[in-house]
Order: C-alpha cells, then structure tokens, then sequence
C-alpha cells in the first residue's frame, strides 16, 4: 500500500488504509494541497465525485476507483465533508474532518446497489496521533498517553496481521452461530475487507486533523516510536474501552473463541480482596447493585475531560447506569432492532455472564416468541436505539397487568463498553496517581513486554 509520498517516509512505518466514510452516492471533498490523480495535478478547491452506473464519475470522467495521491504525506490534507461519526451511538451525528496523507475512492455493493467508500492513505504515526487526540482528550496526562499510544499502534498492528492471515489462508471468517433458538454473534472486521481499519469508534476513533493535536500528544507519539505490547513474541490484540466497571472482562467471551492469556478477567484495583465470582447470578446481582471501589469508580472531572471528548462527556453515568422502559417501549425497540416480532415481552433472563459481570446469553422470553441472543454487542444493540452502555445488567420488572405480564422494566448496569483490555477512565486513574505507563499496561495486560517493532 503507498503513495508517491512513500519516498518521503524515512523510517519503516507502514502505511495503512482507513475507511472514512462508507456507502455513499454522492461525496463532497475539498483538497487542501495540490494533488495527483493519474500523473494530472488538481489544485487546491472544492470537488465531488458520484455513482453513476455503478462506477465513480470525477470531474467529467468515470472511474471503478481513483487515488489522489499525495507529494508530501505527512503535509498535504484535504477534507471529507459531512462525515459520520458515533455510527449508532448516541451521539452519531456528522461533522467535516480533515486529514493528512492520499485519498482514494472505490467501488463498493453489487449492482444497482454500488456505492462509493473513501479511505485515507495514512502513516501509522500520523493516524496514531489522531487517534490519540480524537479517543480523548490530547491534553490528558503523558503516562496515560504514552499508554495508550502503545496499545493502539498495538491493537492496529495485530488486526493487519490477523487480516493478511485469513486473507492468505482464505478462511471463513465466522461471526455468528445461528440455531431456531439462538443468536450468537460478535462484531470485530465485517466489512473490512477494502481497508485495514474504519474511523469510527467500531475499530478506533480516527477524525485524522480535525482534533488538533498538541506538542504533548506529538512528543508521546514520537518517543513511543514503533514500540508494542508483545504476549510470547506476538503482539498483543490490544483491546481497550471506556471504563471496565470494575473487573475486566475476557476476550473469548466477547469475540470468537479464542483465548488471550493477556485479556482475563481481573479487578481494577490493586487491593488484594478476593473477587466474587460474577458468572454466578446472585454474585453478579450483587456486584452490579453496588459500588465497588475501582480505578474507574470515580467522579473527578479533572480526570475525567482529560478522557472524555465534548459529545463523550454527555453520558454523565458509566460506572452504574439505569435504563428504564414502559412495556410498549421495550417490545417496540425489541422488534425495531431485531427484527424480530416478540410480542409483549415477559422477562429478560441472563442465561450465562462473563467474568465482569457481562451478560453473554440473554433469553428473551416473549408472549410470541422466546430467542436467546448474544454476544454482548448483540445484546446491546437490541436494548437500546443506539447502544446500551453494557451488558452487566440486572432487570428488575413490574408493574404487572392481569394477565401477570411486567408494564415496566429497569435496567441497572455497570461499565461502559465490552471491558476488555485497558480501561480508559481506569487507566487515567492510575496516572492521576502516579503509576507510570509501563505499570498500567501491565495491571490491563498481565503477562505482556514492550517491545520496539519498527
């Protein structure tokens, strides 16, 4: 992958392909520097292209795809307008975000139903920096920075190998186990087969120069230069979300199943008192119903701006929540999400949860239909018009009518997000403490070593 600005890339960076913005008819752009398409200079201005019977039109011409490639790699930009961010989470809304490095557009869907998809040509370097600006704050403290620099050129490392390996091996990649009675799914690369990664918050938040960086995040990102978290010699997949709830949860029960000896479920803390065993119902009701001390278990907001962006800083709860719905609610969203006609819904009972207290089978029981689901995404996705914040929730309903069918239901929850990995409230905890950031990669990722890979 490559520009002619590869020449300009001194050191052994790769270069990788960020999904910008998918499946769209008509997409207005701006180049902000002068660039090449086909060896023709276009100057700096305001362009479109269009799907038009099936390909690309630009500027008279039809093309499958087009690459305006960049002189300059880390200098020329251009801006994408009306970009998506917070793809069905609460706050999805669209905004015009520039970036650094080659645009390309290209063909996507079969038929009548091709659309056009842009990615960003970018260096590993440079989409880290945005990354860092645009998961949180680039003004939080370096430790916490300098580790979050690492697990996310980490977790981005880890997911092209994975992809040029079942690309090479030309395996099915399985995200889903269907039965008459039960839907099981997980979400980690559908769709990601033109580009190494998206921009949103499905992989990492990347709104490349639109969240200006600061000399902080910069130096961060230089002198953690190619450095990675390794697990055995391979580098490590990793995880990380926006705050654990207090225990983290495991790989295998939130993607496929595969063990990860470095993303086990473990407390947030470093207190020594025995966990309860959140895989048993009663403990995990308990555990939820409370309010453990943790690292994430706080409400200074000092360090919290330091980890939460503007629109992140609009959920106010997130160690414990509650979500309430009237029965005409729930069965309403239920059959919205799912596409499911369950009927009045009667209970929603956790069939089996996770170390953190995640539910990874929910049965729902309705007077039509009565289907277990999971994972926990799976799971999120049908209890919310965007995304519940976890799936460590316990149900309590009432309000019955006589025919013994609940009008009301609370849900009460822990955490927010699948909390695997680094704990990103947690994390920032810590550093507001004084742990330095080799000390909070290995607290989220026991067993692990820095290693420089470039």
């Amino acid at each position: 992958m490559g520009t002619s600005g590869e020449k300009e890339n001194k050191t052994r960076e790769p270069l990788i392909h960020v999904g910008i913005l998918q499946n769209q008819n008509r997409i207005n752009f701006s180049l902000l520097s002068t660039y090449k398409l086909q060896g023709k200079k276009f100057s700096k201005g305001d362009y479109f292209v269009e799907i038009d019977n099936g390909q690309i039109s630009f500027n008279g011409e039809r093309y499958d795809q087009l690459t305006f490639e960049a002189d300059q790699l880390h200098k020329d930009s251009f801006e994408i307008k009306d970009v998506i961010i917070g793809v069905q989470f609460h706050w999805e809304r669209k905004e015009n975000q520039q970036f650094l490095g080659g645009l390309k557009f290209i063909t996507t869907g079969v038929g009548e139903n091709k659309s056009i998809t842009v990615i960003n040509i970018v260096s590993l370097e440079d989409y880290l920096k945005s990354v860092i600006s645009s998961e949180m704050s680039s003004t939080s403290s370096e430790e916490l920075l300098k580790a979050h620099s690492i697990i996310s050129r980490s977790w981005l490392l880890a997911q092209i190998i994975k992809n040029k390996s079942i690309n090479k091996e030309k395996k099915v990649y399985q995200t889903s186990i269907e039965t008459p009675t039960e839907i099981i799914r997980w979400y980690d690369r559908e769709d990601h087969e033109d580009f190494d990664v998206c921009a949103d918050d499905h992989c990492q938040r990347y709104q490349g120069i639109t969240r200006q960086t600061t000399e902080l995040v910069d130096r961060v990102v230089n002198e953690t230069w190619g450095k990675v978290i390794s697990y055995k010699g391979s580098i490590c997949d990793a995880r990380y979300s926006k705050c654990c709830g207090g225990i983290m949860e495991t790989f295998e029960n939130v993607w496929e199943p595969i063990v990860h000896p470095y993303l086990q479920g473990k407390p947030d803390n470093y207190s020594g008192i025995p966990l309860p065993d959140l895989c048993i119902e009663e403990e995990a009701e308990e555990w939820i119903r409370s309010s453990p001390g943790a690292f994430c278990n706080t409400q200074n907001t000092n360090v919290l701006k330091q980890v939460l962006n503007d629109y992140d800083q609009e959920t106010a709860d997130f160690y414990r929540w509650t979500k309430t719905y009237s029965q005409e609610e729930l069965s309403a969203l239920i059959y919205e999400r799912t596409g499911i006609d369950f009927g009045e819904i009667v209970d929603l009972q956790p069939l089996e949860r996770g170390t953190s207290g995640r539910i990874i089978k929910l049965k729902i029981i309705g007077t039509e239909k009565v289907l277990v689901i999971g994972k926990e995404l799976e799971i999120r996705r049908a209890l919310s018009k965007s995304h519940l914040y976890s799936s460590a929730f316990v149900v309590d309903a009432s309000e019955e009518n006589d025919e013994g069918i609940p009008q009301m239901f609370v849900l009460t929850g822990a955490g927010w997000g699948h909390g695997v990995g680094l704990c990103q409230i947690g994390a920032a905890m810590m550093a507001d403490k004084g742990y330095k950031y080799k000390e909070i990669l290995l607290h989220y990722f026991p067993g692990s070593n820095i290693k420089t890979e470039y």
